[in-house]
């Protein structure tokens, strides 16, 4: 089993004026490994475009999921959806990704712009074999994958941005290449990597597209384990069991919580050195304790990643703040959101004293909700999650 996992991450804007996207992408976990990724683009915008693309992508999706040929979807497909009355074209363009045992990607692509493939930080021009299916061109490319490859799907929206306003012919291939090829080593995730691009795109259209425009990336990189211990354990004469599982797990280690980094400092026999620097108004300052990656305080800071991990899953907005800010939630988020592929949580169930106070809204249900939230929204951004109770 190589060590290579697939880190996806897409978003989209819409026409101006449209409350739906005419574009959508499908992600399908076959297993371990192997995954399929669909970005279709429905004729026109709004909702029967909306429609178009959400049909195309989830038929084309669940058939290879299933293990069908393309041939077959692709001709289930032409059969299904209708063609345009008006222009007699397609009813949807689409894009499709197989990673295979993250070994090898295959690429299928109709009528969309062609895959944009970074390898080693510049464009990769891969091989691609021409299929004629009942008169559609359609281009099939077979490429084994290597550390840090970048993949970048899109809909026509984004080279067609500022046709008219920047440029006379639209943002051209090779352009979007060279401005990607910026970002490669920066090791944004597949994610942030979509949102620039499309930050881009929207300011090409002077915030007001002239299409739907949507970015699907698909990093390959290596698996990255990393620890979060949160809270002391319910039993106290757990805690040296609690200390040694932690420690002896491969990977970063954020200890969260002031009681929680006291049992850390004494358990390595260690100093707990305090910041006194106040970053951020709304998140208490981090520690050190020589040994452990990050020490932060706990509840208010794991709520605030909460916040901005469910922001990451929406529009991706406060990337701007966490990817740079030195305050504990935004180091925490950089570590979960961008290093970590594999997640292993350790929450105490002790109930704080202090929270126990009927005037302060910190009570042990929140706590564990935190936790089970996050991990959702981590879940969501393809990470393998495990949690340990104590």
């Amino acid at each position: 089993m190589n060590n290579l996992c697939a880190d996806i991450g897409y978003q989209s804007i819409n026409h101006v004026g449209e409350q739906l996207c005419g574009d959508n992408v499908e992600v399908v976990e076959q297993n371990e490994g192997s995954s399929v990724i669909v970005l279709a683009d429905g004729l026109g915008s709004g909702v029967k475009a909306n429609i178009l693309s959400t049909l195309t992508s989830k038929i084309i999706s669940t058939m290879i999921a299933e293990g069908l040929s393309i041939l077959d979807c692709v001709r289930t497909i032409a059969a299904t959806l209708p063609v345009c009355s008006v222009r007699g074209v397609a009813y949807s363009t689409f894009t499709i990704i197989c990673i295979k045992d993250n070994e090898e990607a295959e690429i299928i692509q109709y009528d969309n712009p062609m895959v944009i493939l970074l390898r080693e930080g510049k464009n990769y021009e891969y091989p691609r074999t021409e299929m004629n299916i009942d008169g559609k061109k359609i281009y099939e490319s077979k490429i084994k994958l290597q550390e840090n490859d970048v993949f970048i799907a899109m809909s026509d929206g984004c080279p067609h941005a500022g046709v008219g306003l920047a440029f006379n012919f639209g943002w051209r291939r090779e352009d979007i290449i060279s401005f990607m090829e910026m970002f490669y080593d920066a090791g944004y995730t597949a994610k942030t990597l979509s949102t620039i691009l499309l930050n881009e795109v929207n300011k090409l259209y002077d915030n007001k597209p002239g299409d739907d425009a949507t970015v699907c990336t698909v990093r390959i990189r290596k698996r990255e384990p990393m620890n979060l211990l949160f809270g002391p354990p319910a039993n106290r004469d757990d805690c040296d069991k609690m200390m040694s599982l932690f420690f002896s797990k491969i990977g970063k280690h954020i200890v969260c919580g002031g009681t929680t980094s006291s049992i850390v400092a004494k358990y390595l026999g260690k100093a707990l050195v305090p910041s006194l620097e106040f970053i951020d108004d709304e998140v208490p300052p981090i520690a050190t304790i020589e040994g452990v990656d990050l020490v932060t305080e706990g509840v208010i800071t794991v709520n605030k990643v909460l916040t901005y991990a469910k922001d990451y899953l929406e529009g991706n907005e406060s990337y701007q703040q966490w990817s740079y800010k030195r305050d504990g939630a935004s180091l925490i988020a950089r570590l979960l959101f961008e290093e970590a592929t594999d997640i292993n949580f350790f929450v105490g169930r002790a109930i704080n004293p202090a929270h126990q106070n009927p005037e302060l809204p910190i009570n042990f249900s929140i706590k564990m909700n935190l936790v089970s939230e996050l991990s959702e929204c981590l879940k969501k951004m393809g990470k393998r999650i495990k949690v340990s109770y104590f």
